[in-house]
């Protein structure tokens, strides 16, 4: 057994949206739950530390993030409403600023061989935020500024972020459509939020989307992965590889309608590790009903634990 860490922090629960809003602090419960059984004894269990906002600036412009934090309740405030999806509570900014910590420690850890991969499960999520617009449930972008730390304080030049959440990552696409080194795979339902995604954005051959039509089921949504995404990532060699996990392709989940099964997220983590050597680091996107949630972080981290190969580097 190689060694999987499993990195969270209470502070993420303070992230509070109205009642009823589905991105609730139940679903990091749930988790935490999943992953407290003897199975996962083996986990190496990490407190995200606090990020920084130097970390996050290397996505958001200064001005951008200080609007953010202009907006920010008060301890008591109820929360507001940055768009018609996306809300700030008292504790949000402290939540989000766990979830970049968190990817930045999955990072050095990965890379100092304190353990070979990380499963990063904070929340608010990230892949909806564009550089200056927080939106989709999402404030920050922290794989992107995961991938973009490692760049900075690794001297990686190709950085990478796969993302198999079923709504489309239109805040990861954004960096890509910028830096041809910076690569961003990602399938997800085509037609759903955000609207973006198609197949021909393709930026400077370093941009794959995958649009599925709803109600796809496993095997045509695997075959596209191998066909489409993993012959572009080895193409690419990038020196790092970073997941944007989203687990609401299950076809449980209420936010959209592919038919997926949380055996589908064993098979992508462990094809996405034999790709990688068993090195990357995963953060939590979506994920909406609470038991599929649950299955599926299980079986993602499950593969990352069974995983046995130890060396680094996509060949």
């Amino acid at each position: 057994m190689s060694k999987t860490a499993f990195i969270t922090h209470s502070d993420c629960l303070l992230h509070v949206p109205p009642a009823g809003h589905p991105e609730a602090p139940s679903r990091l419960t749930a988790i935490i739950e999943a992953l407290a059984t003897t199975e996962f004894s083996s986990l190496i269990r990490i407190d995200a530390p606090m990020g920084t906002y130097a970390d996050i600036e290397r996505v958001h412009p200064v001005a951008h993030i200080n609007q953010i934090l202009s907006l920010s309740p008060k301890m008591g405030q109820r929360a507001i409403a940055l768009d018609g999806d996306t809300y700030m509570s008292s504790g949000t900014l402290t939540a989000a600023l766990r979830g970049v910590g968190a990817i930045i420690a999955g990072v050095d850890g990965m890379l100092s061989g304190t353990f070979d991969r990380a499963f990063c499960a904070t929340r608010p999520p990230g892949h909806h935020a564009e550089t200056s617009q927080a939106m989709g449930f999402c404030i920050w972008n922290t794989a992107a500024i995961g991938a973009l730390y490692a760049r900075a304080r690794y001297g990686f030049q190709r950085v990478a972020v796969v993302d198999f959440d079923v709504h489309h990552g239109n805040g990861s696409q954004e960096i890509a459509l910028q830096d041809p080194d910076f690569f961003y795979a990602s399938i997800h339902q085509d037609g759903i939020y955000p609207g973006s995604g198609l197949k021909s954005e393709t930026a400077f051959g370093n941009l794959v989307n995958v649009p599925m039509p709803d109600q796809t089921m496993s095997e045509p949504w695997r075959t596209a992965i191998e066909t489409k995404i993993f012959p572009a990532i080895v193409a690419f060699k990038p020196d790092i590889l970073i997941v944007s996990a989203g687990f609401d392709g299950h076809r449980l989940d209420p936010l959209a309608s592919l038919n997926l099964e949380a055996n589908d997220f064993a098979w992508v983590t462990n094809e996405l590790l034999k790709l990688t050597g068993g090195k990357l680091v995963s953060t939590l996107e979506g994920g909406y009903h609470l038991t599929a949630l649950s299955e599926c972080v299980q079986e993602h981290v499950r593969a990352m634990v069974a995983y046995d190969q130890h060396a680094g580097g996509v060949p």
